[in-house]
């Protein structure tokens, strides 16, 4: 295995703990609109991500970092033809921390419903997105002999990249709905693992068909197993949630994640990203990857700072581990800062 192999699996690693993290991140902000009844019940939702949002995105910023250091041609034929797309993720990202912050920066009921509802939106939008954008990556793109993306936005609007939008979507709500059960106790534990129950069962039916059609346009034996791992684990947190085993349904919907992200960049390995023009011209591990020192020296850096993040984030999950209910929100009539755990 020569090193752009090597660092096209980190990069895979580096956006599958993203979607892992991120996932039920979103999760929770997506739900806090129809899961919470009251302000309270919104600041319970809020703060079980309250510790941990913001260095659930440094995976996002890490994967983005590597691809331009690793693969320069990737990254600029990506970041040019989904220009509209991830301008829109970005702006959400954004729009969403300041959401969290400020939301308890005044007592007024409009301030806060207006925060609320931007929490909501720019959850729910990038949860889409990153679906449609990886879809499109792996059933490819128009890419021209000199690497330029010449399709249009519209293009990406394609129904399998559709369809990979709601699977995200879905399979991050899922993932969050049993996070929230995991983390909170009370009336909205319960309401939690009914919401799970339910969207569990839209995931494992979008998921299915989205599987499907990866495998059949451009699948391999290590995406089928990959495919088939989602799909039993998915099964298995359904089960798992409807007998109120919260900590293993939420690890088994990890490994649902986690499986069909692997599943997409097994079935795209030796490309990064497939020209629909011309295989030719479809972008590879070796055609757009940077020169072997400048690899040789990001595996050196990767190989002294990763397991200090692990071991950092790791300790933080660990710190902020209980559960939390409406009774542990003081004055529940005010907002609380996302910060609180």
């Amino acid at each position: 295995m020569q090193l752009h192999d090597v660092w096209f699996v980190l990069i895979a690693v580096l956006w599958i703990g993203y979607f892992f993290l991120e996932g039920f991140d979103f999760g929770i902000g997506i739900l806090s609109k129809p899961l919470a009844r009251d302000t309270a019940e919104r600041r319970v939702l809020i703060n079980t991500i309250g510790p941990v949002w913001d260095g659930n995105e440094v995976w996002l910023l890490t994967a983005g970092g590597a691809t331009f250091a690793a693969f320069p041609d990737w990254y600029a034929t990506l970041f040019s033809g989904f220009y509209i797309p991830l301008l829109v993720i970005l702006v959400c990202l954004i729009v969403r921390g300041v959401a969290f912050e400020y939301r308890a920066k005044r007592d007024g009921a409009r301030w806060q419903r207006n925060w609320e509802e931007a929490i909501f939106w720019t959850s729910l939008l990038p949860a889409f997105l990153w679906g449609v954008a990886f879809a499109n990556i792996v059933r490819g793109v128009d890419i021209d002999a000199r690497k330029n993306f010449v399709g249009s936005f519209w293009d990406l609007l394609n129904p399998y990249a559709l369809l990979g939008g709601l699977v995200t979507l879905t399979l991050f709500t899922f993932h969050g709905a049993l996070f929230a059960a995991l983390k909170t106790v009370g009336e909205i534990r319960d309401r939690a693992r009914t919401a799970a129950l339910g969207v569990g069962l839209a995931t494992a039916a979008l998921a299915l068909a989205f599987l499907t059609w990866t495998q059949v346009d451009s699948g391999n034996g290590r995406s089928l197993a990959a495919s088939i791992v989602a799909v039993v684990a998915l099964l298995g947190a359904l089960a798992a949630n409807q007998l109120r085993r919260e900590g293993w349904a939420f690890v088994l919907s990890g490994v649902t994640v986690v499986a069909a992200v692997a599943m997409l960049f097994l079935s795209l390995f030796p490309n990064v990203m497939p020209s629909s023009l011309n295989d030719a011209w479809s972008l590879t591990v070796s055609n757009a990857a940077s020169a072997p020192y400048t690899l040789k020296l990001m595996t050196i850096v990767a190989a002294v700072f990763t397991p200090l993040v692990l071991l950092y984030q790791g300790w933080t999950y660990w710190v902020f581990r209980k559960r939390i209910g409406v009774q542990h929100i003081p004055g529940s009539h005010q907002p609380a800062a996302v910060t609180e755990g």
